[in-house]
């Protein structure tokens, strides 16, 4: 069994039951393999868990890099993000990320980096394009709405604001994509709009 397996086999044992709750036993027993043969491929369950967040982090930069090629507008790329993003947050679990914020502040860390600095670009580069398009307003500060934009994304994986026992996370989403969309487009963009959210969901 090759790395790359392992990590994609311990990533969705991850998403589905929290990191905290599943030890290394755990993750060998789900493979089918010994512990042996996974601690040649790990040092240890955090070496595991850094691993599986860089992996992520640069799936989602190839996937952002591929949709912006893809899309024919700007609505139409924050809409296909905000499918992206909706399929993973009904993967994951709100507890696998609040176990990855407090128990494992490195990683954590690694993963707030990229939404601060890489996400931050990608949305005020949309924001950019879609302002020069005329599908947004003109008037929008594409700095403050790209980072809103990250700020907002994080705390609705937060347990604390949004309990996922009280929040449909299908729901809760489709709610703030439209909230930040409303918000920026110009009448022309409203207009795009419409003929694509059917689709949304």
């Amino acid at each position: 069994m090759s790395r790359k397996d392992i990590l994609e086999g311990a990533k969705k044992l991850f998403m589905r039951y929290g990191i905290k709750s599943i030890t290394m036993d755990d993750v060998a027993r789900e493979l089918g393999i010994s512990k042996k043969t996974l601690y040649q491929h790990v040092d240890n369950k955090n070496d595991l868990v850094k691993r599986i967040i860089v992996e992520h982090i640069a799936d989602e930069k190839d996937c952002l890099s591929g949709i912006a090629d893809e899309a024919s507008d700007p609505i139409e790329q924050m809409l296909m993000i905000a499918r992206y993003v909706l399929q993973i947050l009904r993967e994951v679990r709100p507890t696998a990320m609040y176990d990855l914020q407090k128990y494992y502040r490195e990683t954590w860390q690694l993963m707030d980096k990229f939404h601060q600095e890489h996400v931050y670009k990608t949305i005020k580069a949309n924001l950019e394009a879609g302002v020069e398009k005329g599908l947004y307003r003109h008037d929008l500060d594409t700095d403050i709405i790209a980072k809103l934009y990250v700020g907002k994304t994080m705390i609705i994986n937060d347990e604390e604001m949004f309990p996922s026992r009280d929040y449909d996370r299908d729901r809760l989403f489709a709610e703030y994509i439209n909230y930040h969309l409303r918000g920026i487009l110009s009448e022309k963009g409203l207009e795009k709009l419409e003929s694509y959210q059917p689709g949304f969901a």
